[in-house]
């Protein structure tokens, strides 16, 4: 199990099974957001299988019914997790964190691929990584701390989310501090940061590469055609790409950044170490391509 997520455990026994009250997360920010606020009073779990993404995961029948069964179910919401307009979950110790939010979700184009086993899906509709714009998460980290004090007060601790809003005003901080002026242009390897660039100022421009993929021909003619429409400098990556694919788009003039979009849990680190990890990089790209 990766070190960012020690306290944050992947769905392994029947929650009836525990002594402390459990928690299940539809995404890493929300058990990461549960873990922070219940300070280890409760057992956080991902229902997402390792290595899934939560956008196009699909839980089987004895994942649902472990799902039904914890105390509490966080979902980001924002269309995050379709399978959960299917899933019969339990209302009353269901939360939806983005609930409330939708005056300041970002409407999407239609983008239709596929994630190895996962199969295909689209973006449609609505953006979905809400968290990337460190208010909005904030807010459901509000949402979510209400939840817990009516669900598990016991495992609430009473200062938990003074503490975590500070740090990820923090975090805003420095996300504000990237572009003083007019929108940037970035290029995307992936259709995941409509929230981060509407709320640092990058105007982003999205491609439909797959994660740890080196771009082939076709797609660097694309990439080569999105630069003169865009004016973009910068190429953002959802995961560190391989030296060829980093070498590939260095070879356009493109400064480049990795930025984990933190559906799932980080190589390393936790949630804030990422960010911080994420608009450094970014930062130190948008210096270079000045």
């Amino acid at each position: 199990m990766r070190a960012a997520v020690a306290a944050v455990l992947l769905m392994a026994a029947p929650a009836w099974a525990q002594d402390r009250p459990v928690i299940v997360a539809d995404s890493y920010p929300m058990a990461y957001f549960a873990e922070r606020l219940t300070g280890g009073a409760a057992e956080v779990r991902l229902a997402v299988p390792e290595g899934r993404d939560p956008s196009s995961w699909r839980p089987g029948l004895s994942d649902i019914i472990e799902i039904q069964a914890a105390d509490l179910i966080v979902l980001n919401g924002a269309g995050l997790s379709d399978w959960t307009t299917r899933a019969a979950l339990p209302r009353a110790r269901t939360v939806e964190t983005a609930r409330g939010l939708e005056a300041a979700f970002i409407a999407t184009e239609t983008i239709t691929h596929s994630h190895g086993e996962e199969g295909s899906h689209s973006h449609e509709g609505v953006a979905t990584h809400t968290w990337l714009d460190l208010d909005l998460a904030a807010q459901q980290a509000e949402v979510l701390a209400t939840a817990l004090g009516r669900a598990l007060p016991e495992a609430t601790p009473d200062d938990a989310l003074t503490t975590l809003l500070s740090d990820l005003q923090a975090l805003d901080v420095q996300g504000d501090a990237l572009v003083a002026d007019m929108p940037v242009p970035v290029i995307a390897s992936h259709p995941r940061y409509e929230y981060l660039g509407q709320a640092y100022g990058l105007s982003v421009t999205s491609l439909d590469w797959e994660a740890g993929a080196t771009p082939d021909a076709a797609q660097l003619i694309e990439l080569r055609g999105r630069m003169a429409e865009t004016g973009a400098g910068v190429f953002l990556w959802e995961a560190a790409p391989p030296d060829a694919a980093r070498e590939a788009v260095a070879a356009l003039g493109l400064a480049q950044a990795v930025f984990p979009p933190l559906a799932m849990p980080p190589e390393q680190g936790d949630f804030l170490d990422a960010f911080r990890q994420g608009l450094s990089d970014l930062e130190t790209a948008l210096t270079t391509s000045e």
